[in-house]
């Protein structure tokens, strides 16, 4: 690792005891100083060279402090302006800092004193620019995948997002509803070198066969009552881009063998044609079904399946995420509060660990409306739930999916998190195990550290 450059300090005086003393006292010091007496050569040095501080005289004849200040500031508005002034001047020190400057210090100092204030400007700039940094790393990733988080399960779909992003293969993105399918198709083919062109969404669950397929393939002139003239169809549109199938498992048996052919040949014939058409597009497709269960009973082709499942991707359920909900729940507060026009800054402390405990079967959605509902009613800046977050949607959901005995212990134990308000005493003794068990189960489900 190679060792960090040492800070550079610009220093002004036209007094040149003060550079040759300031010059001394930086002699083995974690920065370098560049001395000036100039404040015009000063600003040419900054300008060429930069600086990470700036410790200007304020009363200088060939150009005063506070004007050495704005120019700095021309060039850069956040290096650390440090003004020296005398007791005389210090009304002017004073409309310095109005200006722009971070501190300053009145002669005569005490070198020592002038260190120090150094050291602490450099720390405090440090650690700014680190904060700034880590602030503009986190934007970047979350606009990089117009996804919120940073949960393991979450990063694992970045990682393989950005794995299969150039790579023109078929992805199937599985996971329950509401987790966000969508948003993971969008940012494969944003990141890909084909993010220029077309991403075309069509929802399989939502339209019939033969609505389905004119949508896909298109149709030539009079090829059913209605067809007045030849419509390209969407895989034609998404040529050189990606189409995302939403809910892939709904379509019958007679469209999945059209498709089937359709993604092995990259060719589509309209409705009412007979010449291929040659198409070049990615699919990415999508269900919140068990696929592998669909293919064992005979509800969804393997030869299909097999074909689009070159990637999988599996979306997390937010209750395997649920170190993400402050974070998803702030964005949501931000962007529906300017919606809404509502001055709200969040939710309280007790409401935010009652979204922390609850299961949320509807998943990033549920959230979203959630949050939705108690802006767009607010009339506080601070947003409160009053009871708790459960009922019986929440229970028959228990079930809706048949899950393994083991994942229903799970979720069975989260409901009574949320309807005893967190007391152990009460939930083990309604489970009938002793306390040190459920604190162990507790802690293998994350709720406690």
């Amino acid at each position: 690792m190679s060792k960090q450059s040492p800070a550079q300090i610009l220093f002004v005086d036209d007094d040149p005891k003060a550079g040759e003393l300031m010059q001394r006292f930086s002699e083995g010091a974690d920065y370098q100083c560049r001395i000036f007496q100039s404040p015009q050569q000063a600003l040419q040095s900054f300008k060429t060279q930069g600086a990470d501080l700036v410790v200007t005289d304020l009363s200088m004849p060939e150009m005063s402090g506070t004007e050495l200040l704005a120019s700095v500031r021309q060039v850069n508005t956040e290096v650390p302006v440090i003004i020296v002034t005398g007791y005389s001047s210090l009304d002017s020190a004073i409309d310095a800092l109005r200006l722009g400057a971070t501190d300053f210090i009145k002669k005569p100092f005490d070198m020592d004193e002038l260190r120090l204030l150094i050291e602490r400007t450099l720390k405090h700039t440090q650690i700014q620019n680190e904060n700034r940094l880590l602030k503009r790393q986190l934007k970047d990733e979350q606009s990089r995948y117009q996804m919120v988080g940073q949960a393991p399960a979450i990063k694992e779909v970045y990682h393989v997002i950005d794995k299969i992003a150039d790579v023109r293969c078929n992805v199937i993105i599985e996971g329950e509803s509401g987790t966000g399918k969508e948003l993971a198709a969008r940012a494969i083919h944003s990141h890909s070198r084909f993010a220029d062109k077309a991403f075309i969404v069509i929802d399989c669950g939502a339209i019939t066969d033969t609505l389905l397929e004119s949508e896909l393939f298109g149709h030539e002139k009079g090829a059913f009552t209605g067809a007045i003239g030849i419509k390209k169809g969407l895989l034609e549109t998404a040529t050189g881009g990606s189409v995302f199938l939403d809910e892939i498992g709904n379509i019958s048996e007679a469209m999945q063998i059209k498709l089937l052919r359709v993604v092995q040949e990259q060719q589509v014939v309209r409705v009412g044609g007979v010449m291929p058409i040659d198409i070049d597009v990615r699919f990415i497709v999508a269900t919140n079904r068990n696929m592998e269960q669909m293919m064992a009973a005979g509800e969804f082709r393997a030869d299909l399946y097999h074909r689009l499942n070159v990637v999988k991707i599996r979306m997390p359920a937010l209750r395997e995420r649920r170190e993400d909900i402050p974070a998803l729940t702030q964005h949501f507060v931000k962007a529906l509060a300017e919606r809404y026009q509502r001055q709200v800054s969040g939710f309280d402390a007790d409401s935010m660990k009652k979204l922390m405990h609850y299961d949320w079967p509807g998943n990033i959605r549920e959230l979203h409306n959630l949050v939705e509902r108690y802006v767009a009613l607010a009339d506080s800046p601070q947003l409160h739930i009053e009871g708790k977050l459960s009922g019986p949607e929440q229970r028959a959901d228990m079930f809706s999916d048949e899950p393994p005995l083991e994942e229903l212990e799970r979720r069975y134990i989260m409901h009574l998190l949320d309807r005893y308000d967190g007391n152990r005493e009460q939930m083990a003794s309604t489970l009938g195990i002793n306390k040190s068990t459920l604190w162990r189960k507790l802690k293998q489900y994350g709720v406690i550290a």
